[in-house]
């Protein structure tokens, strides 16, 4: 069901017409606001969440027809409703993901196609939300194929990322004893979440085996910056089965018998999404937020995330002016 004033309406939306560097490819354009297809909702967009993803989409990972848009993680208020839409309606707040295959547009626009969604509950704030989609999925799906027993140990290894900052407490939740590897900027707040804390670098294995009390059960790999996966071998207790990558360290793995993202034959889809939207309108989870930014600003945010030390979610905010966080 559509509001009849928006069909003829244009939108500001961030979109690529063709591959290559995200700073070269992606520009602000004006565009006819979307109509939502069966099964999916349209969104007034309150705030998208950036990540690296964003800018492999512009070089070509999973390429489509173009143009294509950035921003998968949105939150918003409900707009108009497709076909055999029946569990939300106009008005209501979501949170989820931009149909950013189907669509010329994503979430980086003021109005969004969205093919994935569940609500936000009271109490949430729809920037905070909206930072946590990609990092709860990605976390969720390569903890459960790892295995999620309770008692068991885990080293989250680049914990300060903003799916190793989730994975920590998805683990915890779940029961596991952890122990993460992370800088300064987030370490003091993952041992408040109740995670053993240890730093990066020379003495890490030694370090994680005092924290441990011998190897730990089970590794999984989330830093950016791959290298270190002889030292997590060896933390596993020499088992590169019982260590998981994300993607850093994914052309090396292979040859050590690491599992990794692309290659994990178990890795199927588990929807963790809407407990832990419940869990951080509790107060009881959050990915850190690094900076919001008005939607013309969209460049500002493209070059800290490239230059690799964001500390948390950046996130545009098309009906607001952004401000640090």
């Amino acid at each position: 069901m559509t509001d009849p004033d928006q069909t003829t309406a244009t939108m500001r939306t961030v979109r690529f017409r063709e591959y290559g560097p995200a700073r070269q490819v992606l520009r602000m354009e004006t565009a006819p606001v979307p109509e939502p297809g069966p099964g999916r909702i349209r969104i007034a967009v309150h705030a998208c969440g950036l990540a690296p993803a964003d800018w492999a989409l512009c070089e070509g990972l999973f390429p489509g027809e173009l143009p294509r848009g950035v921003g998968i993680d949105v939150s918003g208020t409900v707009d108009a409703v497709g076909d055999g839409v029946t569990e939300v309606g106009i008005g209501d707040l979501v949170v989820g993901n931009a149909d950013w295959r189907e669509s010329s547009s994503a979430g980086a626009s003021d109005y969004a196609i969205m093919d994935r969604w569940t609500p936000v509950p009271a109490g949430l704030d729809l920037a905070q939300a909206a930072a946590l989609p990609m990092a709860v999925d990605t976390a969720y799906q390569h903890l459960t194929s790892l295995g999620l027993d309770p008692d068991k140990t885990i080293l989250i290894h680049g914990a300060g990322s903003t799916i190793g900052y989730a994975a920590v407490q998805i683990a915890l939740v779940r029961g596991l004893r952890v122990i993460a590897t992370a800088g300064q900027a987030h370490a003091d707040r993952l041992r408040e979440l109740g995670a053993q804390v240890t730093s990066y670098g020379d003495g890490m294995v030694e370090r994680v085996r005092a924290l441990g009390h011998g190897p730990v059960d089970l590794v999984l790999d989330t830093a950016p910056v791959g290298g270190a996966l002889p030292d997590l071998i060896r933390i596993a207790g020499g088992d590169p089965t019982r260590v998981l990558t994300l993607g850093g360290s994914v052309p090396e793995a292979a040859e050590l018998g690491v599992r990794d993202t692309f290659h994990e034959a178990r890795l199927e889809r588990v929807d963790g999404l809407p407990e832990f939207v419940r869990l951080a309108a509790e107060g009881r989870f959050d990915v850190p937020v690094a900076g919001t930014f008005p939607l013309e600003d969209f460049g500002t945010a493209l070059e800290i995330s490239l230059g690799g030390h964001a500390h948390g979610k950046l996130l545009l905010l098309p009906a607001e002016h952004g401000v640090d966080a």
